[in-house]
């Protein structure tokens, strides 16, 4: 698998570079910022990009920014982000296209399992920290948000989380697609996920729905 780096820091770039190539990966381009990064995809056309969010020039979003713009370009290509801390702006939009991964640093350090997330996400899968979809979903972590839904609405939650569309849901559950729509916005409102520009608040409702699923 060819993979392209972006990260400034030069002993976490160099250390992630060792740990891929002794992994069988082939590092074909390194980059310390995120122009740096888009040039180095484009140039390079890897299987999987890994990048920090934090990056030159600005020391913001700029990894995450980047990610957009290489996801626009190369739909197709895995993205696995890393960072610190918990950025929302541009994730859910990257997570809601498939082929994605958003992990804090520190699981880098689980070695097995941070290479099956990169497979995963080569692969068009998602993977994410489990505090990282607390941050997206908005919620606390102790609470079951899930617990004000009916069964009828958790069923059609359970088939929103498989991809289907409110057409789908109609045809499974044989309702009509205005009961559908019904459902579907009932769920949003009892999520606390409301209208917002940069929301996705239907990948959002699915995120909250694998997250509880898995504890």
């Amino acid at each position: 698998m060819r993979v392209v780096i972006g990260e400034d820091s030069a002993l976490f770039r160099e250390g992630l570079a060792r740990l891929l190539a002794d992994a069988g990966y082939e590092v074909v381009a390194k980059a310390q910022d995120a122009p740096g990064l888009v040039a180095a995809v484009d140039a390079a056309a890897p299987d999987l990009v890994i990048a920090d969010i934090r990056m030159p020039p600005d020391h913001t979003d700029d990894g995450a920014r980047a990610a957009r713009r290489i996801r626009d370009a190369h739909p197709g290509l895995g993205i696995v982000l890393l960072s610190q801390h918990v950025e929302t702006r541009h994730s859910v939009d990257l997570v809601s296209r498939g082929g994605f991964g958003y992990l804090l640093k520190d699981r880098v350090f689980d070695v097995d399992d941070f290479l099956d997330t990169l497979r995963r996400v080569a692969a068009g899968g998602s993977a994410l920290d489990p505090e990282v979809v607390s941050r997206l979903i908005g919620v606390r972590r102790a609470a079951d948000p899930l617990a004000s839904l009916s069964a009828r609405e958790r069923e059609v939650l359970a088939l929103m989380a498989e991809g289907r569309t409110n057409v789908g849901i109609a045809r499974r559950l044989y309702l009509t697609d205005r009961t559908v729509e019904t459902h579907v916005s009932s769920i949003l409102a009892k999520l606390g996920l409301h209208g917002s520009e940069e929301d996705h608040r239907r990948v959002l409702a699915v995120l909250l729905y694998l997250n509880r699923s898995r504890t």
